[in-house]
């Protein structure tokens, strides 16, 4: 955008002809203006990207200019030769109009001249060092600041009062500043964390340099921060996360679907729900149009819903999709290693229910699938804490039941009580991991949506053949993948704290067993071995390097590999194997058998991919 600012004793407008079929309807056939800030404006072709943006920054420019030669009114005029690549006339009136509303909004007196049409104007501009000014407005191409985009969702929560309580088992609430903590430290935590709303960081979390030695992902820096790289061994975690939850969730009963990653910033229904969620969006530009970037399967499952033939029968109905991506423009400040990123995949399942009763009963059956996958990533309920968050309202019909979810979890947990519902969900919960900073993260979450069915036009037919629409639960069983990831990093952290050796779940490890030959010439052995072993799907790897054994262990503990077999000619002889477990660090002497009996017995059930990287470490590029 380029403007020039003429600040004016006068100005004088009268409109002429139209020079557009589109040009606006204007009551006026004159303007006059007194003393005044004249704003010629030309939206340009490279604004259409972020239309938004530009506007945001056009109001900041003026409302600095305005500030400067003391005025508080402002005239737009509409002035497309100030450039050689204008934009489309749809954006200009767009941008215009946001710039107006924007400088109403920030108590300036702002009108604009008629769009479209050949005017006749006088001006008397006055003579002062500013008296004539000119910018050029830019936004970053392709995506619009954080702060300039922000739904209606996020600024009502802003506002939304809340309360905070201790929730037990027993059905005991209590104030949250008048809780005694002294059992429960990391729900002390969690309410610090939640209460301040501080979600940056002064120091790098440990899972951030983890996830680099261990060579799983980093940082890239060709693209937008938040946008991660994975490495092999990341890869096949992530792959075997995705795998894992999606047959978890298809067990349970949903559909699997795959919908697209943008969507028209102007459907009705998208922009609406926008507004009431809270978030920021990546936009883009195609073919002169806007379009976000989805932050979850939401859109796409919900237009599908909004076009199939539904009946109370087919209720409790479950879609899935596992996306990739989701996009957030989370601010930079908040952007952490694996924790918070732009760019992430998430499980998503959406529930259509009948009624309340029928989504209270999903609600807990799916809180109860979300403590199965906590439990599965290696998660007691002493490991994480729950939050529930409602209104007033709801607490005040439904206290029984939500101290029914209390008492699944066995421990008391966090209320967060609203004096109204800001959004579309009432009520939700997550299951939240605190990690090395007392950062508070979520995995696993669920929420009742009371607004979109009827706002995407999602309706089913009931038992007398009358159309309804139905409640949707919102369930991400256990989080992003990438989330997990640093939540089993940073708890690995910890416990290495405590005395225990760092570990991740052996059916995640991308190594399971490495061989160290004690000489080249027992190379061959090991091979037979891993042959052997690869054959019962167990990823296994031989360090045949030319190094000290005393090195090979070493390395192979700072990847934190669980078994680690030490291979010489007392092994060749008496065919058994001295396998070190790092669990505990001891060393037992068991047959391949034995030890292809134990690793199956601990990854019955979770997904197997094969070892994503040459078997011989000689052979493996270093990627960090």
């Amino acid at each position: 955008m380029r403007i020039i600012t003429l600040h004016s004793n006068s100005l004088v407008v009268e409109p002429k002809t139209k020079a557009m079929k589109d040009a606006e309807e204007i009551s006026k056939k004159k303007q006059s203006f007194g003393e005044s800030l004249v704003v010629f404006t030309a939206v340009e072709e490279r604004d259409e990207a972020a239309p938004d943006a530009v506007a945001a920054n056009a109001i900041e420019s003026i409302k600095k200019i305005a500030g400067e030669v003391k005025t508080k009114t402002i005239v737009l005029y509409p002035y497309v030769h100030l450039t050689s690549t204008p934009s489309s006339a749809a954006i200009a009136r767009k941008v215009l109009k946001l710039m107006e509303d924007g400088l109403k909004k920030e108590g300036f007196v702002a009108d604009h001249a008629p769009f479209g049409w050949y005017k006749e104007f006088t001006i008397n501009v006055k003579g002062h060092p500013l008296a004539e000014l000119s910018r050029e407005i830019t936004a970053i191409p392709g995506v619009a600041k954080a702060e300039d985009v922000i739904s209606g969702a996020l600024k009502e929560e802003e506002k939304v009062k809340s309360e905070w309580f201790i929730l037990e088992p027993s059905g005991r609430l209590t104030p949250a500043d008048k809780f005694d903590f002294k059992k429960h430290p990391n729900l002390q935590k969690f309410y610090r964390y939640e209460v301040s709303k501080v979600r940056g960081v002064t120091s790098e979390p440990p899972h951030v340099k983890l996830m680099r030695s261990l060579e799983l992902a980093d940082f890239e820096p060709g693209s937008d921060p938040g946008n991660l790289r994975f490495y092999p061994k990341g890869r096949l975690i992530k792959s075997l996360l995705e795998q894992w939850v999606t047959n978890k969730v298809i067990k349970y009963g949903a559909m699997e679907v795959e919908t697209p990653i943008m969507y028209d910033y102007e459907h009705p229904a998208l922009k609406n729900y926008l507004n009431r969620f809270p978030a920021r969006q990546y936009i883009v530009r195609s073919a002169k149009k806007d379009f976000f970037l989805r932050f979850s399967a939401c859109f796409g499952q919900f237009l599908m819903n909004s076009s199939m033939t539904i009946s109370y029968k087919n209720l409790p109905l479950k879609m899935y999709e596992l996306t990739k991506y989701s996009f957030r423009l989370e601010k930079a400040g908040e952007l952490v290693g694996l924790r918070r990123l732009r760019a992430f995949t998430m499980p998503d399942m959406h529930t259509l229910c009948a009624d309340i009763e029928q989504a209270k009963k999903e609600f807990v059956n799916q809180f109860k699938l979300c403590m199965e996958c906590m439990s599965e990533l290696g998660y007691d309920t002493s490991d994480y804490e729950t939050a529930i968050r409602f209104t007033e309202d709801f607490w005040n019909n439904n206290k029984e039941w939500l101290t029914g979810l209390v008492k699944l979890v066995k421990k008391p947990v966090l209320i967060e009580r609203w004096n109204y519902r800001y959004a579309y969900f009432d009520p939700k919960f997550e299951f939240n991991v605190i990690d090395a900073m007392d950062k508070a993260s979520a995995l696993s979450t669920v929420q009742i949506d009371h607004e979109n069915a009827e706002r995407y036009g999602v309706q089913y037919t009931d038992a007398d053949n009358k159309r309804k629409y139905p409640l949707i639960l919102h369930c991400s069983p256990s989080g992003a993948t990438e989330r997990i990831l640093y939540s089993l990093l940073e708890t690995a952290w910890l416990k290495s704290k405590e005395g225990a050796n760092a570990m991740l779940p052996l059916w995640l490890s991308p190594t399971q067993v490495r061989l160290c030959p004690m000489n080249d010439s027992l190379i061959p052995d090991c091979k037979k071995i891993a042959d052997e072993l690869a054959a019962s799907c167990i990823r296994v790897d031989i360090d045949d390097r030319t190094e000290s054994i005393q090195k090979k262990i070493r390395d192979a503990e700072m990847e934190w590999v669980p078994f680690i077999i030490v291979y010489g000619e007392k092994e060749k002889k008496s065919g058994k194997l001295a396998v070190r477990f790092r669990e505990n660090g001891k060393v037992e002497q068991l047959s391949t058998k034995q030890l292809v009996e134990l690793i199956q017995k601990q990854t019955t059930g979770f997904p197997f991919k094969p070892l994503p990287l040459s078997m011989f470490l000689s052979k493996r590029p270093s990627f960090v």
